[in-house]
């Protein structure tokens, strides 16, 4: 098993997980020193028995990535490897280009070619209807990926995608961040009070992963696409108000926004919870399939597969991979969004967001919502 992205929140899960298994060696892909350091650490201390090869290394770099896999032949791999925050994505769209789609084809192609079994890529919801760059990006991964069961013949779902939603305790989301704030005596921070999000835990991210892997093409229906059975979308605010009161504290909205929000009076210490603005790229409510897909259930409890449409014509796919291809090292930012809403148009142009929110309270604190 190869994991890339290893030394990361789903990575070093995805990691823990397939020691577990006993496997004949699990090859960890990772271009963070001291995280590829700590995941080994780890893996040592839980699975000594397991064969580890660490690699420092960045997807990206195509004829080492080919090179790895041709020497080391692995059954599965794993893709977590991505660059995952909106608005950062936002101000560095080549960043976005270069990482999330052409790290992926290096990757994907890499494994084509060294004939591995089964190729799982860590998608998420902003990938559906992209408004930002980061989904757009995303976007053409998964179409890029999709193409390759093509390609290679393969009807079996040789390559596959799974759409994860927000990642509760994963680096930088929402529970770490708005705990740093109360130790700090606040405020909680929330971007928008209507704004939503499907979200799912670490191990529920990690689970869907090894599930999709192991689907039979029977059983999902020869679908390539995969999302979690997360429920109903959850109000950011009312899960900032929860967390809250699990602190010790009484949530209070000083904005004039949150007049529904009026509590009666407590002998519990208040808080303020502030609305910072949803930020360029943001959407209100994120959805986890394109009109043209379809939900059905899979012989896997809580995984669903999105049945696929007609394929993509692949010149078209290849002109956009070479278009991109031209903008993914370039400094000039406007130059690569251009590129970017040329293929994704319902990405945002600069500094506009879903919705026209006052930005003034911005201190970062709701990152952690934009983490796939």
């Amino acid at each position: 098993v190869l994991i890339t992205g290893a030394g990361g929140s789903i990575g070093s899960e995805l990691a823990l997980i397939a020691a577990a298994h006993n496997p004949e060696s699990l090859i960890l892909i990772e271009r963070s020193e001291n995280a590829l350091f700590e995941i080994a650490r780890l893996l040592k201390a839980r699975a000594p028995g397991v064969r580890v090869r660490a690699l420092l290394h960045d997807v990206v770099e195509a004829t080492s990535t080919r090179a790895y896999l041709e020497a080391l032949r692995p059954h599965v791999v794993l893709h977590a490897a991505a660059h995952k925050h909106v608005p950062i994505m936002e101000d560095h769209p080549a960043h976005a280009v270069r990482n999330n789609l052409f790290g992926t084809k290096s990757i994907a192609d890499a494994a084509l070619v060294a004939g591995v079994e089964r190729f799982v890529m860590i998608s998420t919801d902003k990938a559906v209807t992209p408004r930002s760059v980061m989904g757009a990006t995303k976007r053409f991964a998964e179409r890029y990926v999709r193409s390759l069961n093509t390609r290679s013949g393969s009807d079996a779902g040789r390559f596959r995608m799974v759409r994860f939603g927000n990642v509760l305790g994963s680096a930088c989301s929402v529970a770490p961040i708005w705990a740093r704030q109360v130790a700090e005596g606040g405020p909680v921070t929330v971007t928008h009070p209507e704004m939503t999000r499907y979200f799912m835990t670490i191990p529920e991210a990690a689970s869907l992963v090894i599930q999709a892997a192991s689907l039979d093409a029977p059983e999902c229906g020869g679908a390539d696409i995969f999302v979690l059975d997360m429920g109903r979308p959850v109000r950011i605010v009312d899960l900032a108000e929860r967390f809250v009161r699990l602190q010790g504290f009484e949530p209070r909205f000083p904005d004039p926004r949150a007049d529904e929000h009026d509590i009666t009076p407590s002998v519990l210490p208040t808080m303020d919870v502030v609305f910072t603005g949803a930020r360029p790229g943001e959407k209100l409510h994120e959805e986890l399939a394109h009109d043209e897909e379809s939900l059905r259930e899979t012989d896997a409890p809580g995984v669903l597969a999105l049945a696929p449409g007609e394929p993509e014509p692949l010149d078209a796919l290849d002109r956009m991979v070479q278009e991109l291809r031209e903008v993914q090292w370039t400094l000039e930012k406007d130059e690569a969004l251009r590129v970017v809403r040329r293929h994704a148009p319902g990405v945002a142009p600069e500094h506009a967001s879903d919705e026209n929110t006052d930005t003034s309270q911005t201190n970062g604190a709701a990152a952690g919502l934009h983490a796939a």
